[in-house]
């Protein structure tokens, strides 16, 4: 068994909350290299390659990212910080630096955040509902991501099993042991604060699900609609899943849409970020089909890029232009066949053709609304 120790690696006293490491190899389309969140365009590019299929070399990126991180410390010391916000800052570093460890070997690999209430009962019909999703998700071979506790959080890893789940645990005084299923598990992160948690919940997945729940639960779904309304992370299908013939849900996109929409406080598109069901079954398709011709997206300078699974032909790239010419700051939808220079760090994805184009990085609902388009031509 894997020995426990701290997140930098020192072995921990007696009663002390300990982390269990491992290394496991996994498998997921990679997505965009920040990790899922969204890089400024004007980023600089790093340098370039010798030619064009040869992969840059991203050693004096990290050196020069690395030596960034020092200066900033040896600024903190010049600043005089308070000794509470240098254990603030020091916690954050290294509880972010194991949990980045742990992940790092299965990014490749689809995973799935489920959110949802530590409350709920196993003779509750969520959990029946979040047992089946976990269960249809891991037989997709996604990985099941939760917040290791129990209720919704127990019955995803339940349906998942321990192969295929993964967990971000908080330390609370009550409620927030680990679940069974995943206690112990080289895959289970502990942490302090609850921002590095959400943060690691939503870097590291390909999609959301949220069943009922308190008001975390509430918290972190409309966190995720937020960084996705404005543009912070890149697109992921969110599903808002209700027990069978529950309402929880549908009473809360009924308050949206009577107190936000109807107040002109959001746009009529933005409700296409999100999707309710109270089927099981429905809410893994509308997960997978998110993926049925969209893959990923990237920024590059100034122009988006999807990578897609299947080219659109001339027609369907006419009707592309004519609809969605509303969301592009000039020019037009252009197809590459080939990575742009930029990609070409990313090996796995070389072969994908390109739908590159200039977003406004405004419409993000209706960016959606382009990627459900894109899945639902003919033959995807």
């Amino acid at each position: 068994m894997t020995e426990p120790h701290r997140p930098d690696g020192s072995t921990p006293t007696s009663g002390e909350t300990f982390f269990i490491s491992g290394d496991q190899a996994g498998g997921r389309p990679a997505d965009s290299v920040s990790g899922g969140f969204l890089a400024p365009p004007d980023m600089p590019g790093g340098p370039a390659p010798k030619n064009r299929f040869e992969p840059v070399d991203r050693n004096e990126r990290t050196s020069e990212l690395l030596a960034t991180l020092r200066e900033t410390i040896d600024k903190l010391d010049r600043d005089q910080v308070s000794r509470g916000d240098l254990k603030l800052l020091s916690r954050t570093l290294r509880e972010l630096r194991y949990a980045f460890k742990v992940f790092s070997p299965f990014r490749r690999r689809r995973k799935v955040t489920i959110f949802g209430s530590a409350r709920t009962t196993k003779f509750e019909p969520a959990y029946e509902q979040a047992k089946a999703y976990g269960a249809a998700m891991a037989a997709e071979k996604w990985l099941v991501v939760t917040g290791a506790g129990c209720g919704i959080m127990e019955a995803g890893h339940v349906g998942a099993g321990r192969e295929n789940s993964m967990g971000i645990n908080i330390m609370l005084p009550f409620e927030q042991d680990a679940n069974e299923v995943i206690r112990g598990d080289d895959k289970l992160v502990h942490m302090k604060y609850f921002f590095t948690r959400k943060l690691m919940f939503v870097k590291e997945c390909d999609a959301v699900c949220c069943l009922p729940g308190g008001f975390g639960t509430l918290d972190e779904a409309l966190e995720v609609l937020t960084l996705l309304q404005t543009g912070k992370r890149d697109m992921v299908p969110v599903v808002l899943l209700d027990a069978p013939g529950g309402s929880f849900w549908l009473d809360f996109v009924e308050f949206i849409q009577r107190r936000q929409l109807d107040a002109r406080l959001i746009s009529p598109e933005d409700l296409s970020l999100l999707r309710v069901t109270d089927d099981a079954g429905e809410a893994v398709r509308e997960t997978i089909g998110f993926f049925a011709n969209y893959h990923s997206m990237r920024y590059v300078r100034t122009k988006l890029v999807f990578r897609l699974q299947r080219t659109p032909t001339t027609e369907q790239m006419a009707d592309i232009n004519r609809r969605f010419a509303d969301i592009l700051v000039e020019g037009a939808f252009e197809l590459h066949p080939e990575p742009l220079e930029e990609e070409r760090d990313e090996l796995d994805l070389l072969q994908l053709p390109r739908l590159v184009f200039r977003f406004n990085r405004r419409n993000f609902g209706r960016l959606r609304q382009l990627i459900d388009h894109l899945n639902g031509l003919p033959g995807t």
